[in-house]
């Protein structure tokens, strides 16, 4: 009985220790991994995506740091989309003539896999 308790204890401590909030991830990417950023100073809504590369046991996986620009103040919220593997490029080709519609496109179809993405539906 003492063992299960010990176990069921630990794997308690270990989900604590490893769950982060989605700012936390944000910034762990920013100081581990280096991001290419494309800025939109004329877009109404998107101010700029930071696009990680990350390997994460063993495996790489895609991220897109989106600010979205607020209302009215000069800053920006930021929220964390897991992306595929093209999605930087094919984001990079468009977001000049819109960067909305390239974040429509190319981003906002994997905010239902991400939990730190808004729910814009």
């Amino acid at each position: 009985m003492k063992t299960l308790f010990t176990i069921i204890t630990l794997l308690f401590l270990t989900s604590m220790v490893f769950s982060q909030t989605c700012q936390e991830q944000i910034d762990y990417l920013d100081e581990n991994y280096y991001g290419s950023t494309y800025t939109s100073s004329l877009s109404t809504a998107v101010s700029k995506v930071t696009f990680y590369e990350a390997t994460i046991d063993y495996s790489t996986v895609y991220y897109a740091v989106v600010c979205f620009k607020s209302k009215y103040s000069y800053g920006c919220s930021e929220y964390l989309y897991r992306v595929g593997s093209n999605t930087k490029y094919n984001y990079s080709m468009n977001y000049l003539n819109s960067a909305g519609k390239a974040f429509w496109k190319y981003i906002e179809p994997y905010g239902d896999n991400s939990p730190c993405a808004p729910d814009l539906d």
